[in-house]
């Protein structure tokens, strides 16, 4: 099996060589090509792409939007299975690759995706970061079960962790004007042609969001934004706003009750729920005409109950945090 894998960079050493390294530690990293595309890192992130031997891509940063950088990065992949990476994630299994690709063997299946989570014990103890929210751990609870489903026909999917065959992808690339969802718009033109999403729960990534208030706020502001453009008769007024807040909160609550650690983390699940709730309502309101003030404001802002989990035959990559 060959596949590229392309994944998308700002400013993201700190957690790309994660990554970059359990490519490498893949059943069949020989196979592999890695793509980065990025768009304006100061930080080093092109450097470590470079030693790690991945293919890179550079793009302005006012060329920049989630859709383009992906097309730029499959243009220039070599194989037909594209697998999609952010660069802040990275592989639990060494059978990742071949667990996510899998399902792209059915010629009827467009697009798989695969199960995310926040950093755990396992790699908390190998010092990675735990910069997981309590409040995003429900939503990737909620969001990537641990049931597979190879023949879905809604278009939820998610491109930090997802493939899809490039011969597909030349009949429709992505779109590049969309603030966000730039997944979940193609899985819907997919899904209208007639194909299925598969998703993989064993495909497991850690997800790291180390965000702000502030960019929690503009992440779901900026998805609020595309999805109205994807669904224009979507809604989300002041009342979807109260009734999403105080619900999820109260829910955060219970969980973290249940689990014994309420007061570590009733902060940030009140200013999380609410920046993503309230983002979500700007996001409606917005009017979008994308220009490179949108661009700098959503890309390059300023500081930039569990189910039983899935068995696995393999043994989880071991990370070192040193490199």
């Amino acid at each position: 099996m060959q596949c590229s894998i392309v994944i998308r960079t700002f400013n993201e050493a700190r957690y790309l060589r994660f990554l970059l390294d359990g490519i490498q530690k893949q059943h069949i990293a020989a196979d592999i090509e890695t793509i980065v595309v990025d768009s304006g890192s100061t930080d080093g992130t092109v450097d470590i792409a470079t030693q790690y031997g991945a293919k890179v891509i550079n793009i302005l940063p006012s060329e920049f939007s989630f859709g383009r950088s992906l097309n730029r990065g499959i243009q220039a992949a070599s194989h037909e299975y594209i697998l999609i990476a952010s660069a802040h994630v990275f592989p639990v299994y060494p059978n990742w690759i071949e667990r996510l690709v899998a399902p792209l063997g059915n010629p009827r299946t467009a697009l798989s995706y695969g199960k995310q989570r926040g950093t755990d014990s396992r790699f908390i103890s190998a010092g990675i970061p735990n910069s997981t929210k309590f409040s995003e751990r429900e939503i990737f609870l909620r969001w990537f079960p641990e049931t597979a489903n190879h023949t879905q026909e809604q278009p939820f999917c998610n491109n930090a962790n997802a493939a899809i065959r490039r011969s597909l992808w030349l009949k429709q690339p992505y779109d590049e004007t969309l603030t966000g969802l730039e997944d979940l718009a193609w899985a819907k033109w997919a899904l209208e042609q007639g194909y299925t999403l598969a998703y993989v729960p064993e495909a497991e990534v850690i997800h790291i969001h180390n965000e702000t208030p502030f960019g929690v706020r503009n992440r779901y502001k900026r998805e609020a934004m595309a999805f109205k453009n994807i669904y224009p008769e979507a809604h989300f007024n002041i009342y979807d706003f109260l009734r999403m807040f105080l619900s999820n909160t109260a829910n955060d609550i219970g969980h973290a009750t249940r689990q014994g650690i309420l007061l570590a983390n009733i902060g940030s699940i009140l200013w999380f729920r609410f920046n993503q709730f309230w983002g979500t309502y700007l996001g409606y309101r917005e009017a979008v005409v994308w220009n490179w003030q949108l661009r700098q404001t959503y890309y390059y802002p300023r500081g930039t109950t569990p189910e039983s989990a899935t068995v696995h035959d393999v043994e989880p990559i071991r990370y070192d945090p040193q490199g």
